[in-house]
């Protein structure tokens, strides 16, 4: 069973709850997919493979390449990007999207009007204010919702900064609000990690939530505040690249003696 096999079930098990609702779409727009193609790709071209259903089309997506040969039978061209991506190509050109049709638990047809919804939800809560910071202070009063929402975005942000401190700011001109600050993350990769955190809140279905977003460097002297007040996030890392082993020359590894012929 898939993340998004557990999400849809949660939210097949609950109807009325929103919040189990918002989950599965986030799990959704958060995960890599496979979009069955009518070809192969040529550059940035692609040929979605449709699926005409009562006057309705459907773009066909899956969460793993397996699934996708069960429903197709048949070798077929695919591109793997994130939900995120694909609602954003299928947006306002009235195409919903066929998910695990027909392979999994998880099988739904989403209507051209929740892709268009979803579109909207991304990173709609991105917003750039300016007000002076009067105190920093732990993160005591946000929900536990938004936290989860917050760590699984940072779970999948592997190697986009050395860490990441949670906690809540008061300000002189508005009310304190939660405060996410990430330590030396790449000024190219920001945008997209302030659009994710923007996401995460959405999806909480709190339409009173917020979450402020800074990018600091190592250098910074506000640092020492953060570190002695705030919840310190360690964002998963990329694997440090192995140099290749200095040749031996044959017949010094005594383990290995060389082949006499």
């Amino acid at each position: 069973m898939t993340i998004l096999d557990q999400a849809h079930a949660v939210m097949q098990e609950n109807p009325d709850d929103e919040a189990a609702r918002l989950k599965f779409y986030e799990r959704l727009i958060s995960s890599q997919l496979y979009m069955a193609l009518e070809e192969e790709p040529e550059g940035d071209t692609l040929k979605p493979l449709f699926l005409p259903l009562e006057g309705i089309t459907y773009a066909l997506v899956f969460d793993t390449q397996g699934r996708m040969g069960e429903f197709t039978k048949e070798p077929t061209a695919y591109a793997a990007m994130s939900g995120r991506k694909i609602v954003e190509m299928f947006a306002g050109q009235g195409i919903g999207l066929a998910f695990n049709m027909a392979v999994a638990p998880s099988a739904i047809l989403i209507p051209a009007e929740a892709v268009d919804w979803l579109s909207g939800m991304l990173g709609q809560n991105v917003d750039r204010q300016e007000a002076r910071p009067v105190a920093l202070h732990p993160p005591v009063n946000m929900s536990e919702r938004l936290v989860g929402a917050i760590d699984a975005k940072l779970a999948a942000m592997i190697g986009m900064a050395k860490r990441a401190y949670l906690g809540e700011m008061e300000y002189d001109s508005r009310p304190r609000t939660p405060i996410l600050a990430f330590v030396d993350a790449p000024e190219e990769a920001q945008p997209q990690m302030a659009a994710a955190i923007g996401e995460a809140v959405s999806f909480t279905g709190d339409k009173d939530a917020a979450v402020d977003v800074v990018f600091l460097n190592s250098g910074d002297s506000v640092l020492e505040q953060f570190d002695n007040v705030t919840l310190r996030l360690d964002l998963p890392q990329l694997p440090e690249p192995k140099e290749p082993a200095a040749p031996k020359a044959p017949g010094s590894d005594p383990e290995k003696p060389p082949i006499l012929k």
